[in-house]
């Protein structure tokens, strides 16, 4: 079983992706207590992705953030590094283009999509800058971006009890539950180890995209930031 380290080398977390794909919806549904349901309804409706527009979903995995876009008739690209993870979503939706995808060096012209969207697989990659940057390059002029990822709980106390949880409660958690529990230690230490909101924020900005905002669900465990794309 492979678990990959915080300095994020590509090919140990792809293979660590692989290794966990496939009890990956379930493990996590286990371990958010069935939030990462709600966190997925917020970023649908964030994107607000129309019939007819085409959103790359990238760090999309088994493809279960992908459904709802493809559901309502929006052109949804879901793309991942993992081919575990896309094997695996490849059997359950055969209708979706799964597409291999570094979310450092994507395979796509400029000016592709309508939207780019990333659940949970920013923190993942070796260069939040490039992967940014390559979203704002595939992106039309005035594009949005939606980027879903763990962040820091609001009040003192309750950051507090969630730390607690993600280093002492989650890896025994995982251990029933995942194909590969180490899996879930990178997970608590990379979570520990990713930027408030403010300072993603303002990672965005710098990467070209304008209009930054956030905002925090379930206290702050995870945050939704949006940007546009320059018109010109």
């Amino acid at each position: 079983m492979t678990r990959a380290s915080l300095d994020k080398d590509p090919r140990d977390v792809a293979a660590m992706f692989d290794d966990v794909a496939g009890k990956y919806d379930l493990t996590n549904d286990v371990l958010s207590l069935g939030q990462d349901r709600l966190w997925r309804r917020a970023v649908l409706k964030a994107v607000d992705a129309q019939p007819g527009e085409t959103v790359l979903d990238i760090a999309a995995g088994t493809g279960t953030s992908s459904e709802p876009f493809a559901d309502r008739g929006v052109n949804v690209v879901p793309a991942d590094f993992s081919l575990g993870m896309l094997r695996v979503g490849n059997r359950r939706r055969p209708d979706l283009g799964f597409t291999a995808a570094d979310a450092m060096r994507l395979p796509f012209a400029d000016d592709s999509f309508d939207a780019v969207t990333m659940s949970f697989g920013l923190r993942n990659v070796a260069s939040v800058e490039q992967a940014l940057g390559e979203f704002l390059r595939v992106t039309r002029p005035g594009g949005r971006l939606v980027v879903c990822e763990f962040s820091q709980p609001v009040n003192g106390a309750f950051r507090k009890v969630y730390t607690e949880y993600l280093m002492r409660s989650l890896p025994p958690i995982a251990r029933k539950v995942s194909s590969n529990p180490e899996s879930y230690v990178y997970l608590a230490e990379s979570i520990q180890a990713w930027p408030a909101q403010r300072e993603l924020g303002e990672r965005i900005a710098a990467a070209g995209w304008g209009e930054v905002g956030w905002r925090n669900l379930t206290g702050g465990i995870v945050a939704l930031h949006r940007a546009t794309g320059p018109l010109a």
